[in-house]
This record gives structure tokens, C-alpha cells and sequence, in this order.
């Protein structure tokens, strides 16, 4: 088997315990943090994008759907090809494009919102490989893009983190070639759930534009803690020579502790 960049990395001589213990807590702190992007937004906007999400027709959810499996099947099949022409980017780099993206789609009504929307979620996966490729692991992997998409379906700021247990569905669906098309259209209409607000604030009169970019904003930097907080517990696993489920639970214990 081959070994990805973090694993090549990794020596014989196991992390001091206290090293790992330093290394939790500011995994802790980074995934509290995330946790927090999105709320005080959607608090600011209220009410007014949940009745919006309401009024959306039963087309327009279905093309949010849409807009977001081929986004997703894109971005993470052209990842090799994306990488080459398009260069790892500053650490903001994603908050700043999808910022943009938003105001777009908000100024322009759903018609706008729905171009938006692909463009967007690109930006975002873009950035978690990024992450992914910033601790050592290859993106264009087959195991590294089912944790890309597992990162992405982590519901988004704007919810708690009930995204898709891709380490349950990938045990049924192998690694094989159809396997990641299949978790892309699990995944896809959870993620339509989860960015239908989102697009609902984008059609309220007067705020769409600010709306859509400030949720962009929440949800590019949301995104990519998750993603050091994701990729770090793997490196993080595999330098202290632990299986990955045991330092999961690790990390989980401490949130569920007092912030530290």
C-alpha cells in the first residue's frame, strides 16, 4: 500500500503524552470555535430567512439539491486537476471568494442564489482539500475524499453538527468506483437541507445581498476549522500511533468537559 505524504512523516518514536494532551486541547478549542461561526449570524437574521426557507417552492429545493451534487462531484473528482491550475491559497482565501459569491447570489434573488450556490460550494470543498494537503495527506486519495465530503457534511454553522456518519456508510459502500458517487448523493440532499436557509436569507428584500455574503463568510471559515480540527485528529492518531476512533473519543470527551 502506499503511504500518504502524513505517514511517510510520521517516525518509530511515539508523541510524549503531554504533547498529545497540548494537541487535543487546541483541537477542542478550534471545533468550539467553529461551532460558534454561523449562530450569532443566523440570531442576527432571525426569523425573517426561516420564513423564506417556508416559501421556497418545492422546485427550488430540488434544484438546490441539484446545484450541490454537481458541485460536489465536480470539485472532488477535479481535485487533482484543480490543484495543478489552481495553487494551494493563502489561509482567508475562501472566506474572501465565497463572500463575493454571496453578495452576487443575494443581490440577484434565487435565480442568482442558485448559480451561487455550486460556485460556493466548490470554494468550500477546495478549501477542506486544501486543509487536507496542509497536514500532509494526498487529497486526490480515495480515503482522503470521503473525509473531505465527511468534513462537508458536517451540516454547516448554521446547525449542530449532525452531519452523515461516512465512516458507517464507507464500510457498506467500499472504496470501489461507484462508491463515492453513492455517499455524494446521500450526502447532497442533507446538504440542501442544511444550506436552505441560507439561500432563503439570500431572497429576503433589501438584506439578500449582505445576508448572503456574511453566511458565506460564517460558512467558509466554519468549514475550514473543521477541517484542521478533522485532518489534525488524523495526523494526530497516526503520530501517536493510536487508532483514529480511540483519539476521536479522546477529543470527544473533552467537549463534553468545561471550555477550556
Amino acid at each position: 500500500m502506499v503511504q500518504t505524504d502524513a505517514e511517510i512523516l510520521i517516525t518509530q518514536q511515539a508523541l510524549d503524552p503531554s504533547a498529545i494532551e497540548a494537541e487535543l486541547d487546541a483541537l477542542a478549542k478550534r471545533y468550539r470555535s467553529a461551532g460558534r461561526h454561523g449562530v450569532q449570524l443566523m440570531n442576527a437574521l432571525g426569523t425573517k430567512a426561516e420564513a423564506a426557507l417556508t416559501r421556497l417552492p418545492s422546485p427550488a429545493r430540488g434544484a438546490i439539491e441539484k446545484a450541490i451534487r454537481q458541485a460536489l462531484l465536480l470539485s472532488l473528482h477535479g481535485a487533482g486537476h484543480s490543484r495543478r491550475l489552481w495553487p494551494v491559497q493563502p489561509e482567508g482565501w475562501s472566506r474572501v471568494v465565497t463572500a463575493g459569491l454571496g453578495a452576487f447570489g443575494g443581490a440577484t434573488g434565487l435565480p442568482g442564489a442558485l448559480v451561487e450556490l455550486p460556485l460556493t460550494t466548490t470554494v468550500l470543498l477546495r478549501s477542506i482539500q486544501d486543509v487536507a494537503a496542509e497536514h500532509g495527506f494526498d487529497p486526490d486519495s480515495e480515503p482522503v475524499r470521503f473525509d473531505v465530503l465527511e468534513v462537508f457534511s458536517s451540516a454547516g454553522p448554521l446547525r449542530h453538527d449532525d452531519g452523515v456518519d461516512t465512516a458507517f456508510v464507507t464500510q457498506r459502500l467500499g472504496l470501489a468506483a461507484g462508491g463515492l458517487d453513492a455517499l455524494v448523493s446521500l450526502v447532497a440532499p442533507r446538504m440542501a437541507v442544511a444550506f436552505g436557509p441560507k439561500v432563503a436569507a439570500q431572497m429576503v428584500p433589501v438584506i439578500g445581498a449582505v445576508a448572503g455574503s456574511s453566511l458565506n463568510f460564517a460558512y467558509a471559515g466554519y468549514y475550514r476549522d473543521m477541517a484542521h480540527v478533522h485532518f489534525g485528529l488524523r495526523k494526530l492518531a497516526l503520530e501517536a500511533d493510536e487508532e483514529h476512533e480511540a483519539m476521536r473519543a479522546r477529543l470527544a470527551i473533552k467537549l463534553s468537559g468545561p471550555a477550556g
